[in-house]
């Protein structure tokens, strides 16, 4: 499982290629009713920032109907987190929305991401919902690609203190698990554990308790807004090694699987 060093919305610019929706897979569930702000999609990874951003954007009035999750090659994982498709659509059937989720690599990942954008724009997306906090460039991307698809970039969580967005996920109820650490901040041990208090006091100096600097990422799999919980179990921890040309560093996932819910 090769790994870069970011989220999908800070994906490499493609070399020419050329979108592909031939692989795209799409779980359809009923859909809420449209709001007056219209309709929109949420950039999702998954974790506890695409939620925080699709809790606050609904309650800012937005419709959000889709969520946009990027694949690697197989078809199978998600493209970052290495979270398994079936986790994916599960934990979208339990938000009562319809995932999106293509499969690209890191050379056609923004052509098949606008390509993605434009076709939900033409089905009636006004907007799409990203959970970055602060890192200008991935803000500037993601407006980029927006706007070549007719679309408003909305990012709710801009600008809020890091540590005070960890803790609030917290205190709202949420429930998710560490899937992936970089090796140069955190230990192998951190991977596999649930993202609560104890998570966030025992994390080094100079780690950010929301990991916006790629030092981890999490699966929500319950909380607010869930019908039922995403069941699953960690079956292993796993080192992978990102391409060279990535800085090839050392990440640990932790290899989820679906369970039976107790």
């Amino acid at each position: 499982m090769a790994m870069a060093p970011r989220s999908p919305q800070a994906a490499p610019a493609p070399r020419g290629a050329q979108a592909s929706l031939g692989a795209a897979r799409r779980l359809l569930v009923e859909r809420p009713k449209a709001t007056a702000s219209g309709a929109a999609l949420a950039s999702w990874s998954g974790g506890k920032d695409s939620m925080l951003a699709l809790r606050q954007a609904r309650a800012a009035g937005l419709d959000v109907r889709w969520l946009l999750a990027m694949l690697d090659e197989s078809g199978e994982r998600l493209r970052s987190h290495g979270v398994p498709l079936e986790l994916m659509q599960a934990q979208a059937v339990a938000l009562g929305l319809e995932l999106v989720a293509p499969s690209a690599n890191w050379d056609d990942y923004q052509a098949v991401f606008a390509a993605q954008l434009r076709e939900l724009a033409g089905r009636g997306a006004l907007a799409a919902v990203f959970g970055d906090i602060d890192l200008q460039p991935h803000r500037d991307w993601e407006e980029q690609v927006c706007a070549a698809a007719g679309l408003r970039a909305e990012l709710p969580l801009w600008g809020r203190p890091r540590s005070e967005l960890a803790r609030e996920f917290i205190a709202l109820g949420y429930s998710a698990r560490v899937v992936c650490v970089d090796s140069r901040h955190l230990p192998d041990s951190f991977c596999g554990r649930l993202f609560d208090t104890a998570f966030i006091d025992a994390l080094p100096p100079g780690v950010d308790a929301c990991g916006e600097n790629g030092e981890f990422h999490t699966f929500v799999f319950d909380g607010p807004g869930f019908a039922q919980v995403v069941a699953h179990a960690v079956a292993a921890v796993e080192p992978h090694f990102a391409p060279a040309r990535f800085g090839g560093g050392r990440y640990v996932f932790a290899r989820l699987e679906r369970a039976d819910a107790a």
